[in-house]
């Protein structure tokens, strides 16, 4: 018995104690975030849709993706995006990019909706990801209040408080909001394109997505009762407006003032 407090006593004994409960807090951690992050595309496809978004993805996509979209120096891998990135970045027209730049532009949409979902299904079949949203979720019928203030905390910083967009560092930026379908909003949110960071069911259930869409569409629809929007930069543009206004007034008064005089 001595001898066994003697060891419990050791002076190293609590320091591997410690280093033990790190690991085994990091390890659960690392489970609940892949079950959270990585979920699996239960989207349901057919293999014809998987073999027509293969060929499709070969013909459109494999110069700077890579055959099996394994990656290349031009494009990164594709495996474990998910359907969901897809539906984004191919529905919106960012992909295929017309050259390179500091982010994928939007342009009009190169392939049709039953195309875009075919590429879906393919790369849906490369590795777990975020699958196509459900409908449940893009109707438009959430909560706007929450919405509005989930928005504020999570995405105002970079799309402005009105989802009127914003600059970036090196010549990138946050899009403008508007016109947005509700399917694309939802599948950024889950595959964080760009520099947007990725809003899992852990970071935003999909009830606060459905929310957040539900505000989105609101300030949309409701457009601008008090007046010209001036960029909905709040005070600053509107200051800056006033100013300009005055003066230019004080300096036109001042031309007719001299001119008087002479």
């Amino acid at each position: 018995m001595k001898a066994l407090s003697q060891k419990r006593r050791h002076p190293l004994a609590a320091l591997a104690l410690l280093v033990l409960g790190l690991m085994l807090t990091g390890g659960l951690y690392a489970v609940v975030t892949t079950v959270n992050e990585a979920k699996a595309d239960t989207t349901t496809f057919t293999a014809q849709q998987v073999e027509e978004g293969e060929k499709l993805f070969v013909a459109n996509c494999a110069t700077c993706h890579g055959l099996g979209a394994s990656g290349t120096d031009a494009g990164p891998s594709l495996a474990g995006v998910g359907a969901a990135a897809v539906d984004f970045q191919v529905g919106t027209g960012r992909m295929p990019m017309q050259m390179q730049g500091p982010q994928a532009l939007q342009k009009p949409q190169q392939f049709t909706a039953d195309q875009t979902r075919e590429m879906a299904a393919y790369v849906a079949t490369l590795g777990n990801g975020p699958a196509l949203p459900e409908e449940q979720y893009l109707d438009g019928k959430g909560d706007a209040t929450v919405g509005g203030e989930l928005f504020r905390v999570n995405c105002a910083m970079c799309h402005n408080a009105a989802a009127a967009g914003g600059a970036l560092t090196r010549g990138k930026f946050a899009p403008p909001l508007a016109g947005v379908s509700n399917s694309h909003i939802y599948s950024a949110m889950v595959t964080g394109p760009q520099n947007m960071p990725v809003f899992n069911d852990a970071n935003i259930t999909p009830e606060g997505k459905r929310d957040i869409i539900t505000f989105l569409n609101v300030i949309e629809n409701q457009g601008s009762p008090g007046g010209a929007k001036l960029g909905s930069l709040g005070p600053v543009s509107e200051g800056l407006f006033l100013w300009t206004a005055v003066l230019g007034v004080i300096i036109g008064f001042t031309i007719w003032l001299t001119s008087r005089t002479s």
